[in-house]
């Protein structure tokens, strides 16, 4: 199948960074040279090009949700991060987008989906959107002096190890929880949604992964406690939030730097709550056999809650070797509101930079990934529903979701890379009867 406009979209990639080039090495004495003082002003802008493709893979029957072989999709975004220093500490970020292309199949059938460079808002044509719009305050605790490199969202200077994080406004849930070095990053490193953050995690959002709300963080020594409270959209999995904090999420987060084997690690324990209209999957399955129809969870939704928690590591192996592992479980029985359909994920992997291969800005990776549900939404699914992702229209022989991933990223230039990946889904969406799948992807960034 054509790529959906893939050769404009590449002219407008080439274009732009040909022009971020030129006005990075114009700011290069300016913003690059160290020692100098906080930066007061800051413009980032950054390039990215995914392109999907899946195999003939087995597939004796497709429902609403279900991803078909032999499908090639393609996703493009340009975006550009322009942040202003309010008073000491204070910072201001505006991060206007543009996007356009399709996840496969539009963004279904597998709960892992294979790329969070995809959102489930997809369209031929480049359409503008605002994902962040925030201030950020840093009042300094005491502590040891740190370096703040410059970079996107982040004005470089100093700060210290003790300090209060107060941001406000519209930005993703992700950008300050769950947050690990090696998987966290689909535009550097890996691409499944279910490794770059943890598959349980229900964070709140809108169809492109971003919300309003607010969030604070306390750094203390070796420890870090965040809170945060964020808008819910106006029903699952919407393009629109419910404002003013009428359906909401709380999130919470413990983090802990420790030593291991002489190498630095983290920790971090998260933890949601989330009240909003949600259906419970028990209830739609009794409904759809008393009046002989489909079950839909949006038949039976009321204002309830739906929790959950998630593990965090990060470890240091050598300088140029680290390695994660995540793990999380929501309840199960609640119809997923944002995210994606998964109760139960673990996933680990490791990340390699290529200094022992001459090559010191290149970099491979290799993780693996499990999902698993609940009996309700095996059974509410092998009814014929339908959840955020998934929906073969049946599910007679249900298994975890497993999946494989690995990359290759070249540093074509100082700024830019052409990143090779490779997925092998094993019961994608949960079902036997499908699958496996390979997915292959290119995936070409810049960043300035």
């Amino acid at each position: 199948m054509a790529v959906r406009g893939a050769a404009a979209v590449v002219a407008r990639l080439m274009l732009l960074a040909l022009i971020g080039c030129v006005l990075r090495a114009f700011a290069a004495d300016a913003t690059d040279a160290p020692g100098t003082a906080p930066e007061d002003f800051a413009f980032h802008a950054q390039v990215t090009f995914t392109d999907q493709q899946t195999d003939r893979f087995r597939s004796p029957y497709a429902g609403t949700n279900s991803l078909l072989a032999e499908r090639n999709d393609e996703t493009a975004d340009i975006a550009i991060y322009l942040g202003k220093r309010l008073w000491p500490g204070a910072e201001i970020w505006i991060n206007p987008e543009v996007d356009q292309g399709f996840g496969l199949d539009n963004t279904v059938g597998v709960a892992g989906f294979p790329s969070a460079e995809a959102y489930k808002v997809g369209k031929d044509q480049p359409y503008p959107r605002l994902p962040r719009f925030f201030i950020r305050d840093t009042v300094d605790l005491g502590g040891e002096r740190q370096s703040v490199e410059p970079q996107a969202t982040q004005l470089g200077g100093e700060q210290d190890a003790d300090r209060l994080v107060i941001t406000v406004g519209k930005f993703g849930v992700v950008d300050i929880f769950d947050n690990n070095q090696y998987a966290h990053d689909p535009r550097n490193d890996f691409l499944n949604w279910a490794i770059v953050d943890a598959g349980s995690f229900d964070y709140a959002a809108d169809a492109w992964a971003f919300t309003l709300g607010a969030a604070a963080e306390w750094y203390q020594r070796s420890w870090v406690l965040r809170f945060g409270v964020f808008d819910l959209s106006n029903v699952p999995n919407s393009p629109d939030l419910e404002p003013a904090f009428h359906e909401f999420q709380l999130d919470g987060e413990l983090e802990k730097d420790y030593q291991a084997l002489g190498a630095p690690g983290k920790a971090r324990l998260t933890a949601y709550f989330s009240r909003g209209r949600m259906g419970l999957l028990d209830q739609a399955i009794a409904l759809g056999e008393a009046t002989d129809t489909v079950p839909s969870v949006a038949a039976v939704r009321q204002y309830r809650s739906r929790p959950g928690v998630s593990l965090d590591l990060e470890q240091q192996l050598s300088p140029d070797l680290g390695a994660f592992l995540r793990t999380g479980k929501s309840a199960g029985n609640v119809e997923v509101y944002e995210f994606t359909d998964i109760d139960w994920t673990a996933s680990g992997g490791v990340l390699l930079q290529g200094a022992r291969w001459s090559r010191p800005s290149d970099s491979v990776g290799l993780a693996g990934d499990v999902n698993w549900i609940s009996g309700e939404r095996e059974a509410y699914l092998n009814a014929g529903g339908l959840g955020v992702l998934i929906g073969d229209g049946r599910l007679p022989h249900p298994g975890p979701e497993k999946i494989l991933e690995t990359f290759y990223s070249v540093s074509v230039t100082h700024y830019a890379h052409l990143t090779l990946d490779y997925q092998y889904i094993t019961n994608p969406a949960y079902n036997r009867d499908r699958g496996p799948v390979s997915v292959y992807a290119v995936r070409v960034h810049a960043q300035f």
